[in-house]
């Protein structure tokens, strides 16, 4: 990117605590050891599972980034991001948003229930055009959402969508800890490239 300011990555994870082997934190590293800027949008310390309180934590950050940025989102912080773009602007170049959880149908046990995440100010999840460049990925077995919800969010978001394979949820409970399509993903964005991605998880 010779000549042009190298946007600062937002990583905005969702509802977890740090999980070292998570592709989100071995991302993170591995921007770092290039050189790149990297904030990670941390969770809220009260009121863990309101919506407004990620949204907050994502605001505050965001606040102190100056110049580009390129959003990194997973699971609730994909919808943490598509809340946070209703009322916010900024100079973001483009948002990978990977695995969007499906929060308006029961998810597995363990997870909170859709009206207690109604409760808490996440749905309705907002499905208009968002106002940056996007890309969707989605696997084809994950647990917390569908192909069809990826692909009617990613329609509606006006998201690229990238179908991912049997990934699961994309995360280490799924069996998947770094996953370099997200570089890959993320250089795409920053690029401005149109073109079609593979669609096959690597």
């Amino acid at each position: 990117m010779t000549g042009t300011v190298v946007p600062t990555v937002v990583i905005v994870p969702g509802m977890r605590e740090h999980v070292e082997d998570h592709w989100q934190t071995v991302l993170a590293e591995e921007l770092r050891a290039a050189g790149r800027g990297v904030r990670v949008v941390p969770p809220p310390l009260h009121d863990r599972l309101g919506r407004a309180s990620h949204v907050a934590n994502l605001v505050e950050v965001m606040t102190g980034v100056t110049g580009p940025v390129t959003i990194v989102a997973h699971s609730a912080g994909v919808m943490t991001t598509v809340h946070w773009a209703r009322w916010h602007a900024g100079d973001v170049r483009g948002a990978l948003l990977a695995a969007p959880p499906d929060f308006g149908t029961p998810l597995p046990d363990g997870y909170p229930t859709p009206q207690e995440l109604a409760t808490h100010g996440w749905t309705p999840v907002p499905r208009r055009r968002l106002p940056f460049p996007s890309v969707v990925a989605a696997g084809s077995n994950d647990p917390l959402g569908s192909p069809g919800h990826a692909a009617g969010v990613a329609r509606d978001w006006g998201s690229r969508l990238v179908e991912l394979g049997p990934v699961g949820h994309l995360n280490p409970a799924s069996g998947h800890g770094p996953w370099p399509r997200a570089a890959e993903l993320v250089e795409v964005l920053e690029r401005g490239r149109r073109r079609t991605a593979p669609r096959t998880a690597r």
